[in-house]
């Protein structure tokens, strides 16, 4: 279908199928305000819970019930491992969930990573891979336990893929494993500064310790999900806390190998849309192949009197954000079928 002019007469072009809430870095703390990395931007440490209230409060009374929020990562901030109250505050936000009417499915960040080991984030409530969904008779779509990654389908003809976006990295790893020395190898070939968080003079500068990647492995999981999902006729929506095309994103905030994720996105029909987090600022664009790439603005740096998060609402033509405060409406209409054969 071609994009409507008229945004009021979307709702009527089609029945709508469901519909999911979206909230990113709320990076809870029981601290006064403080300030980013360059001190130019406010971060409202213990506002983030309100925001995450409001938010609850706003899904719960959506006029149709929602299948499920994603949660896009950092759910708490790093500066709670200084205080020792990492655990403490996680539980607040579980709890501050827990009002929520529907399932919340939980990505992992690098805040989640200042915080707790890969080991710890394993076994807690963060970890929400119960909620996946199995392909009988597709084994090798199955993910392994090497990284965080699943699948699942919220409703018939659609499946959404949550990616571990710091399967390669050097956060929460046990730092004498051959996987922390490998991810430390890549980090130190592409930024030879002493502090590895800062991309200064970097032809790349995703390349800084508070990123990761995907690896390979992961990857070609990824590929067979989407094998199928080609196969049977399946609109995908993908989910990482990393974002991987540099249109919606500042650069210093993608995924390191961005481009190979992209490079397998990019050899299927089914992906529809990409959502992710980390950049705070928030960015959108759709890519060249009809895939849209939301990067969704955080809790963190959002004044008391806005808001930050959304509900889609997901029509057989299109997905419709419906954002509230400082995060704006899309209206992002899939792609034309078979449109994108070389």
């Amino acid at each position: 279908m071609d994009d409507k002019p008229n945004p009021e007469t979307l709702n009527e072009s089609s029945e709508r199928l469901f519909s999911f809430g979206v909230i990113a870095d709320i990076q809870y703390a029981d601290l006064e305000d403080g300030y980013n990395f360059h001190g130019n931007r406010r971060r409202y440490y213990r506002h983030s819970l309100l925001h995450l209230q409001g938010a609850i409060e706003g899904w719960n009374n959506e006029s149709s019930t929602l299948c499920c929020v994603l949660q896009l990562g950092d759910v708490i901030d790093g500066y709670n491992a200084q205080y020792k109250a990492s655990e403490k505050s996680l539980e607040l936000v579980m709890n501050t969930f827990k009002k929520l009417k529907v399932p919340v499915h939980h990505t992992w960040g690098n805040h989640e990573f200042y915080n707790f080991s890969r080991d710890y984030l394993t076994n807690s409530k963060l970890n929400t891979k119960f909620l996946e969904d199995q392909i009988v008779h597709h084994p090798e779509t199955m993910p392994s336990e090497n990284y965080y990654a699943y699948h699942f389908v919220p409703f018939p003809k659609f499946r959404f893929i949550l990616l571990d976006a710091y399967d390669l990295s050097v956060l929460g790893m046990d730092q004498s494993s051959p996987k922390y020395q490998q991810c430390m190898k890549i980090l130190r070939e592409h930024n030879p500064n002493t502090e590895l968080n800062s991309p200064q003079g970097l032809s790349e500068p995703q390349f800084v310790q508070f990123n990761g990647g995907f690896s390979q492995e992961q990857l070609n999981w990824l590929n067979e999900v989407l094998t199928f999902s080609d196969t049977n006729q399946e609109k995908v929506v993908i989910v990482s806390h990393l974002p991987i095309y540099p249109e919606s994103s500042d650069s210093v905030c993608l995924a390191w190998n961005y481009r190979d994720a992209l490079a397998v996105i990019w050899s299927h029909e089914c992906v529809v849309c990409f959502f992710a987090g980390h950049t705070h600022d928030g960015g959108y664009s759709e890519d060249p192949f009809g895939v849209h790439h939301v990067s969704l603005e955080g809790v963190i740096e959002t004044a008391p009197d806005s808001q930050a998060f959304g509900t889609v609402h997901v029509y057989p033509d299109k997905m419709m954000l419906e954002g509230r405060g400082r995060v704006p409406d899309r209206i992002m209409n899939y792609k034309k079928e078979k449109g994108f054969h070389f």
